[in-house]
């Protein structure tokens, strides 16, 4: 109820994170599937919120997480 992160939980989670983060979006990705996002008052104001679930709803209407070079995992998000 207090807490300052929402989390998504989807298959390709790791690849639709460094779509976002290819698109300015910081996300970041736990194993097994789970998508995480914070919000922080300070530095983040309601028109970024709506800007990033924006770019989150054409990464994955467009499906472009499916491009080969989000599918490389790498050590850390």
């Amino acid at each position: 109820m207090r807490g300052s992160q929402v989390s998504f939980a989807f298959a390709d989670g790791y690849a639709v994170v460094q779509a976002l983060i290819d698109r300015g979006v910081i996300g970041d990705f736990r194993a097994p599937n789970i998508m995480r996002f914070g919000f922080t008052p300070l530095y983040l104001d309601q028109a970024d919120v709506v800007r990033a679930a924006e770019i989150l709803e054409d990464v994955m209407k467009s499906e472009s997480w499916k491009d080969p070079k989000y599918q490389v995992r790498s050590r850390v998000t």
